[in-house]
């Protein structure tokens, strides 16, 4: 760790702020203003636990998912991205066995590092999660002691730029920095320490797109089909070099307690997949699929085969996109996410709550978006969907009156427009 007097001299450093205008791909002054940040979490972590003579940074993103909904727990092809929003902590040791957390907007919470089992009362809350990552770094060897921990984030909570992923992987990167020495994990197993945490500690089934994300940094095509190893290759992704701007739109519905809805999605795809003879559908060759559609009927909810429909014409449709962007072909890479977010609506069905009538805001945020745009650019459902945010390719410039509109109906804020960010987890200065 650094003198916390020197880190804090660090931050106002014209070779700092160059760093930061690179981590958050922004000019000077929003590098100034990032810096602030680190600022406020050095004096967050004397505030809460007392003065510290060191301390590290870290910063973990938030993320956007590019291409293949709801294909990642079906072993399919994904890609996604990390963004220019971030959950970042100061962090020093403590003379105890606790980690000890403050996340500002929370309670704070506790960890004694000799009671790391899963505890069904804390299924989803953050102590979970920090229990699962201290526990998953103890069975990698690591010697753990000792922390506070303070966490500031721009990621909105329930926003589906995946808060809980951006947790997880910050975490993470501090344990796998201060306690793995020269035996660190890599990108691919910090994100798996993020899914099986989410999974066992925090009770919510969810497939390792979030955290990948997160974890590498950059844009990535993700190939699940073995799930123990997975194929992850970088692409370069840069919507401004192709006259557009990537909006994420807040449609003001909060997807915290959908943990339901969510759930149902893998569980029916996974039901159809048994019903031909497999356990994923990343398994099942489509002609058997349609082949035995007529019999399929007979077991499995038109719903479920619907979702299964739309896995095998998503899981093309992700390698297709990331073909289009490695080759800058942004006309044939729209027509595929406007291709992609029609079967999200019409057969995911993963747009409006199962019966919801009345409150149906992501709909309407993507039928506005498209009144808008008018036939241009493109617009989806983002990441799980249900509620939380949508995404926008828009004309350059067309983006002030696309804000502009879309803000008058939604409420002002509710547009952010997002860079993608070359870094993952990572341990600032």
């Amino acid at each position: 760790m650094i003198p916390v007097n020197q880190l804090k001299t660090s931050l106002t450093e014209r070779e700092t702020l160059s760093k930061l205008s690179r981590l958050y791909c922004c000019d000077k002054k929003k590098a100034e203003d990032h810096a602030q940040r680190y600022l406020h979490v050095l004096d967050g972590l004397e505030s809460e636990y007392g003065h510290h003579d060191t301390a590290a940074l870290f910063s973990a993103s938030g993320r956007t998912e590019i291409g293949g909904n709801h294909t990642d727990h079906q072993h399919g092809i994904a890609i996604a991205a990390s963004v220019n929003m971030d959950m970042i902590a100061a962090v020093s040791a403590n003379q105890s066995s606790q980690m000890r957390l403050k996340s500002e907007g929370y309670e704070p919470c506790c960890v004694s590092l000799d009671d790391l089992d899963i505890n069904p009362a804390e299924y989803g809350t953050s102590i979970s999660i920090l229990r699962g990552i201290c526990r998953a770094f103890r069975d990698k060897g690591a010697s753990l002691c000792g922390l506070d921990l303070y966490i500031s984030s721009n990621v909105p909570g329930g926003s589906g730029i995946s808060s809980s992923a951006a947790f997880e992987t910050l975490l993470a990167t501090v344990m796998n920095e201060l306690f793995m020495g020269e035996n660190k994990a890599d990108a691919i197993e910090i994100a798996k320490i993020g899914q099986k945490t989410e999974n066992e500690y925090f009770g919510k089934p969810c497939g390792l797109l979030d955290q990948m994300a997160s974890s590498f940094g950059g844009a990535v095509r993700m190939d699940f089909k073995d799930p123990l190893n997975p194929s992850v290759k970088q692409i370069e992704m840069n919507p401004a070099e192709a006259g557009l701007a990537l909006v994420i739109v807040d449609s003001g519905a909060d997807h915290a307690d959908l943990t339901d809805e969510y759930a149902a999605v893998p569980a029916e795809c996974i039901s159809v997949a048994k019903a031909c003879g497999y356990e994923y559908l990343r398994e099942v060759p489509e002609d058997l699929f349609m082949d035995k559609l007529p019999e399929l009927r007979k077991t499995c909810s038109g719903r479920a085969l619907l979702r299964a429909i739309h896995f095998f014409n998503e899981n093309r449709r992700a390698a297709e996109e990331a073909d289009a962007l490695e080759q800058h072909d942004y006309e044939r890479f729209l027509h595929l996410v406007n291709e992609s977010a029609h079967s999200s609506w019409e057969y995911l069905q993963n747009i409006t709550p199962a019966g919801e009538i009345k409150e149906q805001a992501v709909a309407l945020t993507i039928a506005l978006i498209r009144q808008i745009l008018g036939g241009k650019g493109a617009v989806r459902v983002h990441g799980g969907g249900f509620a939380g945010t949508v995404q926008a390719y828009v004309p350059l410039e067309m983006t002030a009156e696309m804000i502009e509109k879309t803000e008058a109906v939604l409420g002002k804020g509710s547009c952010h427009i997002m860079a993608i960010r070359p870094y993952g987890g990572i341990r600032v200065l």
